[in-house]
C-alpha cells in the first residue's frame, strides 16, 4: 500500500544481534546479519552479553539471539529467508 502525501514513512527497524567472545554460531549469524541488512540499506549492532548479567541470565544458553526493534526473533542460526521476511514486514 503507498503512502498517502504528507505521512511519514515508517521508521527503520532496529535490528541488535546479541552474543558473546568466542562464540562460533556468533560468527555465522553476524556474517548472515551483516548481508541481509545490507542488501536492504539497513543498519544493525552488535552487543556482547559478557558483563551484563541480565543479559546472561535471560539469554546464555540462546546466543546468538536476533532482536528487532526490541524483540527476540531468532537464535542459534540466524536464517537469511526469515530475517529479510521479518524486516520486510516491519
Amino acid at each position: 500500500m503507498a503512502a498517502s502525501a504528507g505521512s511519514t514513512p515508517a521508521p527503520a527497524p532496529r535490528v541488535e544481534l546479541l552474543t558473546r567472545p568466542g562464540c562460533h554460531l556468533c560468527e555465522d549469524a553476524r556474517q548472515v546479519v551483516q548481508e541481509v541488512t545490507a542488501s536492504l540499506g539497513l543498519t544493525w549492532a552488535e552487543r556482547s552479553i559478557d558483563g551484563d548479567a541480565e543479559l546472561t541470565a535471560r539469554f546464555g544458553e540462546e546466543i546468538p539471539v536476533l532482536m528487532i526493534d526490541g524483540v527476540q526473533r531468532d537464535f542459534w542460526r540466524i536464517d537469511p529467508q526469515r530475517l529479510r521476511r521479518l524486516l520486510a514486514g516491519a
